[in-house]
């Protein structure tokens, strides 16, 4: 089934898929907070998307999704970093997935191209909880933060 090769591809290479991702973080003018995030934190986190993929797809990953993800958005919260970097770093990490499922090139039957398409789907399933986990802890943590600065004055 390609799906689950593309799943074992990418997971064997999460590696390259990390270290391709924090350089594009870490030049992008579109994420200047990123340029200074330590690159263990950043390659833990990444990798851990890329390696451990096939667990983050099953049905059953739903709370872990949103624990990973809430962790990330009062992290990111705590060390100031734009929640609009936060959101386009989760959606450069999965752009890069993509770009790197298209060049392996196993896409010779019209079944191949139905199975990337659910894959593509799961991903993007994936992801857009990603986002909102992230956001909404990240939203949180702000007003809780700012509460707390009002409170003190």
């Amino acid at each position: 089934m390609l799906s689950g090769r593309l799943v074992r591809m990418v997971e064997d290479h999460a590696d390259q898929l990390t270290e391709g991702l924090i350089v594009d973080l870490k030049q992008n003018p579109r994420t200047p907070a990123y340029h200074d995030v330590a690159h263990g934190d950043m390659y833990d986190r990444i990798f851990k998307v890329y390696h451990d993929l096939g667990e983050w797809l099953s049905r059953e990953a739903e709370q872990q999704v949103e624990a990973h993800y809430t962790d990330l958005g009062k992290r990111r919260a705590h060390e100031g970093v734009p929640l609009s970097e936060v959101l386009y770093a989760l959606i450069r990490t999965k752009n890069h997935l993509f770009a790197y499922t298209r060049r392996t090139g196993l896409f010779d039957t019209a079944v191949d191209l139905y199975q990337l398409h659910e894959f593509r789907r799961l991903v993007e399933h994936f992801f857009d909880d990603a986002i909102y986990y992230t956001a909404r802890a990240y939203e949180r943590e702000f007003a809780a933060t700012r509460s707390r600065v009002t409170a003190a004055r």
